[in-house]
């Protein structure tokens, strides 16, 4: 079975086209982006834009011919963050409904948490023991913990790269005082999260799975994508300090330049970086193993469970109507 995954974030609408049946390991066979950074298009009314919806519709038939001339045969397609807190969410999703009939779902914070983990147990299969993941979007940080595929704790804070790129810097880079508070705040946020982990016990193993993960164990020195998915790759605390101290005094511009870095999220990389950290330090982590698999995966996964015929709707997952 050919199935398409439409992936529309706070950054980009990802298609990704895998061959696929139950109980077989999904093959990537295509993979493309359009960057439109919906998340900044939402303007002080909480609202998005004209152009971003525009550009939006644009986006997702562009996918939708992709995903028909590759031969899919089904495309699930869904939203995150920055879609779900738009205030006009309604009228967006009506709007690529009606131009496109591609029908967007809407994911929750915690959806995304479990279906990500998912992915991730997958992955690492039952001898990973009790996880923790985490995935930083551009939005959102997704947070789960678990011993089963049903992860036990599924948490989803408003700390995403993008989001505190925007509210928290006011300059590239950004200055010495804005890096100190937003570490210092950060902490302050993640409190909560930290005591209802620590009520579950150790981990036995801790993932994190997204680009920014990937980009900064890649600036980290872990071994490039060209080396496959099944090569380990670490982020350390210690690494990720000294990247800190690094990155966080180049521009944007100059980001971007850097290996591993794609050009349509290097300005949010430091802010990033600063979630890492204050995520391993707030819940004593010394090692990140990263994780190929993601959120799009495990939306794959989920519906290859239900390929007996169960209910898609279910799934909050997505289809398009074509």
């Amino acid at each position: 079975m050919r199935l398409g995954v439409l992936d529309v974030g706070s950054n980009t609408v990802h298609l990704l086209v895998v061959d696929a049946h139950r109980g077989a390991h999904p093959t990537p066979m295509h993979s493309e982006k359009t960057v439109l950074r919906l998340a900044e298009q939402i303007n002080k009314n909480g609202e998005l834009g004209k152009k971003g919806i525009d550009d939006l519709v644009e986006a997702v038939e562009s996918a939708k011919a992709a995903a028909k001339r590759l031969g899919c045969e089904e495309v699930m397609a869904f939203a995150t963050s920055a879609v779900r807190e738009a205030s006009n969410a309604g009228k967006v999703l009506r709007k690529v409904a009606d131009e496109t009939d591609v029908e967007l779902r809407v994911l929750t914070g915690e959806q995304e948490a479990r279906l990500t983990f998912l992915a991730v147990r997958r992955w690492y299969g039952w001898s990973a023991g009790q996880l923790l993941v985490l995935d930083i979007g551009g939005g959102s940080l997704e947070v789960a913990m678990g011993i089963d595929e049903e992860p036990e704790l599924a948490e989803s804070l408003p700390l995403g790269a993008g989001r505190l790129t925007r509210t928290r810097f006011s300059k590239d880079p950004p200055s010495r005082s804005e890096l100190v508070a937003t570490s210092a705040w950060l902490e302050d946020q993640l409190g909560d999260l930290a005591k209802k982990i620590s009520k579950l016990g150790e981990p036995d193993r801790v993932v994190a799975t997204s680009k920014t993960f990937r980009s900064l164990a890649r600036l980290a020195g872990a071994a490039p994508s060209a080396a496959g998915p099944r090569v380990r790759r670490v982020l350390t605390d210690t690494a990720l300090r000294q990247l800190i101290s690094f990155i966080s005094r180049m521009s944007s511009d100059d980001l971007a330049e850097l290996e591993g870095v794609s050009s349509g999220r290097a300005h949010q990389l430091v802010a990033g970086a600063l979630v890492a950290q204050a995520t391993m330090r707030v819940l004593s982590l010394e090692t990140l193993e990263i994780c190929p698999w993601a959120l799009r995966e495990g939306v794959i996964l989920r519906r290859l469970d239900h390929s007996n015929g169960g209910d898609q709707t279910a799934l909050m997952t997505g289809q398009g109507r074509h």
